[in-house]
């Protein structure tokens, strides 16, 4: 008598494959990055002299200060980051597991939150200090 072949495990759109993971964990690190250097950077990319806040009809509009623009250290690296971070966001949406979740029925509502998902999935964050401070 023969014993009956086990039936396989239906199909999970949260098994990321280690690959996506490093994708997403690589596009947050550089947007987290891009965040920190647009942070201290002027507000103006160009010298601007700015313009006074001002109140017409009851709106206000407020103003900016005057701007020295950014260094060309400061400008080139803000295109490294960003342009890295374009291709690293593209090679997370268009992997090729959000096409096999397609092909094993998942769609609508259930790859959106499969998507979502990926985004705190362990290994897709980027460590944080106190991640750091505690596995020491």
């Amino acid at each position: 008598m023969s014993t009956p072949t086990p039936e396989p495990a239906p199909f999970d759109p949260h098994a990321f494959p280690a690959d996506l993971l490093v994708a997403q964990r690589t596009a947050a690190e550089l947007y987290a990055a891009l965040h920190t250097l647009q942070a201290r950077l002027p507000w103006s990319r160009e010298p601007h002299d700015g313009w006074p806040e001002e109140t017409e009809r009851g709106r206000e509009h407020p103003g900016r200060p005057a701007s020295p623009g950014w260094t060309e250290d400061d400008a080139a690296e803000y295109d490294r980051l960003f342009a890295a971070l374009r291709d690293a966001t593209a090679a997370v949406q268009g992997h090729g597991w959000w096409e096999r979740c397609k092909a094993e029925g998942i769609k609508g509502a259930d790859l959106v939150a499969a998507r979502m998902a990926l985004k705190h999935a362990p290994g897709a964050v980027p460590l944080v200090r106190d991640d750091v401070d505690n596995a020491a």
